[in-house]
Formats: C-alpha cells, sequence, structure tokens
C-alpha cells in the first residue's frame, strides 16, 4: 500500500486531464501552417501578383516566408508547476530594410496565422513608404489569467528562445494582442542583459522612460481615424455630424473613438469581449472610458442599449471601424453591411468570402484596407526606431504631423493604383505594396 494516499479531499469530482488525443489535436493544431488566412492571403498575393506583371520567380518568394521558427517556452508558474508554451517568429521579407512586427499572446495563435501576419506586414511598410520588412511572432497562451510574474517569465523565456533571430538592425519586435508596453520593456532587458549592454532600439512600443517615443500607443488608432478622413474627402463629404460605429474597444479602437470624436463625428456604438453598447444619439467617449477605467468591459454601461455583434456590425452608420480579431466579416455579414466606409482597424476583419461580396458593393462601400488604415503604429515604431538609433527624441506634436503626412501621402497612391488599374480599393493598396516590394527584390538580386 502506498503511503501516499491520492484521493481527492474535496466532494468535488477530479479536474480530468486532457486525453493524448485531445493533447496532439492541440498541439498539430498550433503548428499549422496551411491555415485558411494563410492560404487566403497566399492566394490574394499571387492573384494581384499575376495582375500586375511580377516575375513568377519573385511571386514564387514572395508566397512563403524567408524564415519561420518554432520554440517550446518551459515556465514555472507561481504554484510550482511548468507549463510549456509554443511559441514563434516569422520573418518574410526584408528586401526594404529590417524586418518589424508585433508579438501577439492568444491561445489560438497558430503558424498560418502569424505567417499570414507576417506577409501583410512586409506589404503594409511598403505601402508605407518606411525602409521595413515584414515579420510577426507569438505565443499561444491566453495572457489574461496569468499574474505578472508569470507574463515576465513568459515573456524573457520566448526572448532567449529567439534572440538570435532579433536585433536593432535585424528584426524589430512590437507589441501585439495581448502584448503591452511593459511586455517590450521585459524583452529589451532581457535581450540587452545577453547582449551585456543596453540596445534599446531591439523593440519599439516600449514605455518612453527606456527610449519608447511619444504618440505610439495611440498612433494605430490615430492612423484608422485619418485614413477615414481622407476617405470622407475623397468621397466628398464632411465628417461633422456623421455616425461611426466601431466593433473592438481597446487600444486602437478607444483612440480611433477619440479622434474621430474630435474631429466632429458622433460614435453611436463600441463592442469589446463583453458585448455591444449603442446609443442613437452618440455616446459621450469619455464618459465611457471612465466607465471602463473601473468595469473593465463596457457591458451594463447605463447610458446606451446593449447590442449584438452582428447588429452592430450591420447597423446603419457612415463610418465603420472593425478593430477587433480577424474574419470578423464573411460574405453574409458583408451583404448586410450599411456603412460608406469600412475601414479596417483590425488585421484581416473580412474573409476572403467577403472581401469578394465588397468587391461586388465598391460604389455604395469604400473599404481602407487593413494595411493601410492600421499602419500608423508601424509608422511610429519605425519614428521610435529612429530616434533611438540616434538617440534625438521629437515632440509629440512632430510625431503627429509625420504621422498624418505618411499616412495621408500611402493614401493618394493608394488611389492613384485604383484608378490607373481600374480596381477595388483593397487590390490597388496590395498592387502599391506588392509593386514596392518586388522592385527591391529585383534591384537587389539574387544571393548566392
Amino acid at each position: 500500500m502506498s503511503d501516499h494516499d491520492n484521493t481527492p479531499k474535496s466532494n468535488e469530482p477530479p479536474v480530468s486531464e486532457p486525453s493524448i488525443t485531445e493533447s496532439l489535436d492541440r498541439y498539430r493544431h498550433s503548428l499549422e501552417w496551411e491555415s485558411k488566412f494563410y492560404m487566403d492571403t497566399a492566394a490574394l498575393v499571387e492573384t494581384t501578383c499575376d495582375r500586375i506583371g511580377v516575375d513568377p520567380n519573385i511571386k514564387n518568394r514572395l508566397l512563403t516566408p524567408q524564415r519561420a521558427l518554432i520554440v517550446s517556452i518551459p515556465v514555472r508558474m507561481d504554484d510550482g508547476r511548468v507549463n510549456n508554451y509554443i511559441g514563434y517568429r516569422v520573418q518574410h521579407n526584408n528586401s526594404l530594410g529590417p524586418f518589424k512586427g508585433g508579438i501577439r499572446y492568444h491561445e489560438e495563435v497558430n503558424l498560418g496565422e502569424v505567417s499570414a501576419l507576417a506577409m501583410l506586414m512586409t506589404f503594409k511598410t511598403a505601402v508605407a513608404g518606411i525602409p521595413l520588412g515584414g515579420a510577426k511572432g507569438g505565443i499561444r497562451i491566453d495572457p489574461r489569467p496569468l499574474s505578472r510574474a508569470e507574463k515576465q517569465r513568459v515573456t524573457r523565456r520566448y526572448t532567449v528562445e529567439i534572440l538570435n533571430m532579433i536585433g536593432p538592425e535585424q528584426d524589430i519586435p512590437a507589441p501585439d494582442m495581448g502584448t503591452d508596453a511593459q511586455t517590450m520593456a521585459w524583452l529589451m532587458d532581457t535581450f540587452s542583459e545577453m547582449k551585456g549592454h543596453a540596445v534599446p532600439s531591439v523593440v519599439t512600443g516600449k514605455p518612453i522612460l527606456i527610449g519608447g517615443s511619444k504618440g505610439r500607443t495611440e498612433a494605430t488608432g490615430y492612423g484608422v481615424a485619418y485614413t477615414t478622413a481622407a476617405a470622407a474627402e475623397h468621397l466628398g463629404f464632411d465628417l461633422q455630424g456623421k455616425t461611426v460605429a466601431i466593433q473592438g474597444f481597446g487600444n486602437v479602437g478607444t483612440y480611433a473613438a477619440r479622434k474621430l470624436s474630435s474631429m466632429g463625428m458622433k460614435v453611436v456604438a463600441v463592442s469589446d469581449v463583453s458585448g455591444g453598447i449603442y446609443n442613437p444619439d452618440g455616446l459621450d467617449i469619455n464618459h465611457v472610458l471612465k466607465y471602463v477605467a473601473t468595469r473593465t468591459y463596457v457591458k451594463d454601461y447605463p447610458r446606451a442599449e446593449p447590442i449584438n455583434n452582428t447588429d452592430l456590425l450591420t447597423l446603419d452608420v457612415d463610418v465603420l471601424i472593425p478593430a477587433a480579431l480577424g474574419g470578423q466579416i464573411d460574405a453574409d455579414i458583408a451583404r448586410k453591411l450599411k456603412c460608406r466606409i469600412l475601414a479596417e482597424g483590425a488585421n484581416g476583419p473580412v474573409t476572403a468570402e467577403g472581401n469578394e461580396v465588397l468587391k461586388a458593393r465598391q460604389e455604395e462601400i469604400f473599404v481602407v484596407p487593413d494595411i493601410l488604415a492600421n499602419a500608423g503604429g508601424v509608422i511610429v515604431s519605425y519614428f521610435e526606431w529612429v530616434q533611438g538609433l540616434q538617440s534625438f527624441f521629437w515632440s509629440a506634436e512632430e510625431i503627429s504631423e509625420r504621422l498624418f503626412n505618411i499616412m495621408e501621402a500611402a493614401f493618394r497612391e493608394c488611389i492613384n493604383f485604383k484608378n490607373k488599374f481600374q480596381t477595388d480599393m483593397r487590390t490597388a493598396t496590395l498592387m502599391l505594396g506588392i509593386h514596392r516590394v518586388s522592385e527591391a527584390m529585383l534591384t537587389r538580386g539574387l544571393f548566392p
């Protein structure tokens, strides 16, 4: 007889461990390469390359990343257990400059998703006209239940595992879904400790105290607002008094709401993971933000009525901003949209099938695609990287002015491609990005 009684001491049934099959299924999904998102993105890139006559050899190189790393991240939790997580860093293309892309912590992260996002980042930086390439990273983990200490240990171990891939002239990570300035501070500190000296420019999106840039936190949301304003001007209407609904009230959604409100727009609906709120007379965004600061979520906000996700997306508004997860607007939702401008704050918010519907409706709905609309974050990340390398920092006003000028110029270039090729806005924007990257690849040649 054993000296240790393993019988559960409570009346609750013991928690069952996942079966071997279930564990393997989860592991296979985490390593999934040809996810639908990746396949849809690659198909769109391939079609666009063919349309603008990209050299077939260049096209083939653009359809797969240059490098993809999968790492195991064993981490001791606060209760003494050791959990093992899967992490990724994918580098798609660096023809225009060092790899650049965020790191996301989410339980559904997989290789296909990260690879697709790295590919899109390549063309996003090209559309913006900044000298950076495309990369993306992530850990398959739900960060919400983690303590601060656990999240720090996860981040530091992940940094060690990808150490040889990153650096100020090699690959510069940034925050993404589930990560923030503090995450970047831990990553920078770990990298610096391993190198033996401070290397602030290894990441962007870090706290201003240790070399971050003013304006970085709000950059993506402000960029969405700037491109929305550019689209409205292109269409010939004033934003004053116009209505906007925003799906996703995180960093991007909140700053887009703030900026658009300051431009005179009426924010009638917002949502987060708890649900949505709607007030046809307009929400007081500052009051909503104060409510969220104490309650975490918008649910039960007293000055609005609840609204579900589908109803929010299909509201009769002038502007719709999807700023949550990807794949939210499928063909069915796309057919029901009533907005005049769709400004994509999220990465890949429209499915391939939804995109076909929107192409057919382009006279009704003007799409500002993700690689243009949400490029504000990577543009100000570029500013931060430059400031760090020079050890000379700019004012918030300089940051804002330069961001606006770059995004306005990028919008005009996309319109030029749209008119030249008589196509929809998403295709035109991708054409511009692919054209710039493919020309750089041809100019540099092939080594060896």
